[in-house]
């Protein structure tokens, strides 16, 4: 990934490597959970297809709540797993640099906890108007 610069020590080199550890544990964790998310919103989809075509329930929803809160957990997995790529990789680059400076942490997380909120209250209030 990165060579040996000239004139560092083994602590700086084991900080290095520490932290690319923790960059690829972090990848990981991002990966399990776009997977979640994605498997989540594919299974709440499908069922909601078999029980569709099985016309055990007909759609009264003009919104197609359930649609739509099966589609925003797919398309959140996804766009997590994209931030995670990208941040992975400019980690990685910034490891490769003689300078590495710490540099403050991204709000990537906090964006995804905000649209997983968003979603929820979305599927709360849809829940409450179809059952009053």
């Amino acid at each position: 990934m990165y060579e040996k610069q000239a004139g560092t020590d083994l602590s700086t080199e084991l900080a290095r490597e520490r932290t690319q550890d923790a960059a690829d544990r972090t990848l990981m964790a991002w990966i399990r959970t776009s997977l979640s998310l994605i498997g989540f919103g594919f299974t709440i989809g499908e069922a909601f297809h078999v029980l569709q075509n099985a016309e055990l329930r007909k759609l009264s929803d003009p919104l197609h709540s359930v649609l739509i809160f099966s589609i925003s957990f797919i398309a959140l997995g996804i766009l997590g797993l994209l931030g995670a790529i990208i941040q992975y990789g400019l980690t990685l680059k910034r490891l490769a640099q003689h300078g590495f400076m710490y540099k403050a942490p991204r709000i990537w997380t906090m964006v995804i906890a905000i649209l997983l909120l968003a979603i929820g209250l979305f599927a709360l209030i849809a829940i409450a108007v179809r059952h009053p």
